[in-house]
Formats: C-alpha cells, structure tokens, sequence
C-alpha cells in the first residue's frame, strides 16, 4: 500500500508512473494500493485530459467536505469514549474547540492534541476553556464583580 498525500501536488508523470506500477496484465491484477489524499483540485486534475486514465481506475472515492459543529462534536465525544477518558474535556471546552476547527476534523484534533501535550505536561486531570484560552493567546473574558 502506498499513501500519498497532498497528491494534487504530484507530477502528472508520476502519477501516470505509478498507474503503470500498479497492476499487471491490463489491470487484470493489482500489484500495489495506492491512497490519494488531496485537496478539491485533485479530482478536478484527474478529469484533465492526460490524467483522465488514471482518475478511471480509480476504485472509491472519499470525498470530506466541511462538516457540522455537531459532526465534530459527534467526533470529539467518540475519541475521548474510546481513549477511555469522556469527561476529560469540559463540555465548554469541546465546544470550543468545535467552533474553531472551522469545518475540518484535523483542526479539531490537531487544537486538542496541543492542549492534551500541555495538560499532561501540567499534570492537569481535566481540560478547559481556561486552558485553551491560554494557551492559544487569548485572555479570558473578564468576570463582572459580584455585589
């Protein structure tokens, strides 16, 4: 199995390369997997014309759009379900971190990996917003003094 990334940034001679190198006998045997992970300008580079052999032996496509705040909180709650630690994350700070990830579970996780290498570094037992606004620079919003 091969797994390339960023593939709309290949060479369309490696590509067409690599179609080649991957089956045997016309495509009646494979010989090697091959995993294209891109942006939205790969499948528009496998319908041009000297790609467009290789974007037809193409098996499955995944395409990820945006996704909801909801489907990444859906996430959000899954990892930490299945790391064995759901209440590690406040609920404040999921949403939080939902918010910010803009659509994209990799901005999700990759926030949440920050704050968890911190959090472990602090020997902190619970991740909050607290923590998120300090350690991404933003200083939390003042409390109005009670009477």
């Amino acid at each position: 199995m091969l797994i390339i990334d960023e593939a709309q940034e290949t060479l369309t001679t490696v590509l067409n390369e690599l179609s080649i190198l991957a089956s045997k006998d016309f495509d009646s045997r494979l010989l090697l997997c091959i995993v294209f992970a891109g942006d939205a300008r790969l499948p528009e580079r496998l319908r041009s014309a000297e790609l467009l052999p290789l974007g037809s032996r193409i098996r499955r496509r995944l395409v990820l759009d945006y996704v909801s705040r909801d489907e990444l909180l859906a996430c959000l709650n899954h990892q930490l379900e299945a790391a064995g630690n759901p209440s590690l994350m406040t609920t404040e700070l999921k949403a939080t971190l939902a918010d910010h990830a803009a659509g994209n579970y990799r901005v999700m996780m990759n926030l949440a990996d920050e704050l968890l290498t911190i959090a472990a570094a602090r020997e902190l037992p619970r991740l909050d917003e607290k923590l998120y606004l300090g350690v991404f620079g933003q200083s939390p919003k003042p409390q109005p003094r009670k009477r």
